[in-house]
């Protein structure tokens, strides 16, 4: 399971309406408790935007730079917390996690997908890619509802 704050909540949909009609994509950050009764809980306390490196269209993909993810581990281990996953948008589509997602997906993280229909927030899904990254099962996803 993955819980968002509302501050984390609040900066991803914001990044993501921002860079609409393009992908968006970010980090986020914050602490995982291993083990619970509702299994591992993963609690987002911030969320880092990053920039969309990627060289061609970036209205349907996304590119991070590995210096890019390396400043926000920096940057989350300085404030004692871990990276917990990554978030990027879909424009003009459902949140659903692609064939492109999947193959530069990495399986220790989350990922976050979240829909930007007409330049506005619509739906969000999290998604756990398997060590193979073959299949990407839904993760439970709580995010604050406004």
């Amino acid at each position: 399971m993955i819980k968002i704050n509302q501050a984390a909540w609040d900066a991803m949909v914001a990044h993501a309406e921002a860079k609409y009609p393009n992908e968006c994509c970010g980090a986020m950050l914050g602490t995982t408790t291993i083990g619970s009764i509702a299994g591992d809980v993963k609690d987002v306390t911030l969320a880092q935007p990053l920039e969309n490196a990627y060289s061609g269209a970036q209205g349907a993909r996304y590119e991070l730079r590995p210096k890019d993810l390396m400043e926000a581990e920096k940057k989350a281990r300085a404030a004692g917390l871990d990276l917990i996953g990554i978030f990027h948008s879909h424009p003009d589509c459902d949140a659903y996690f692609s064939k492109t997602d999947l193959e530069n997906s990495c399986p220790w993280y989350s990922f976050v997908v979240l829909s930007v229909k007409g330049g506005k927030f619509d739906h969000a899904n999290s998604f756990l890619p398997n060590a193979e990254q073959t299949v990407a099962e839904k993760e439970e996803l709580i995010w604050p509802k406004s």
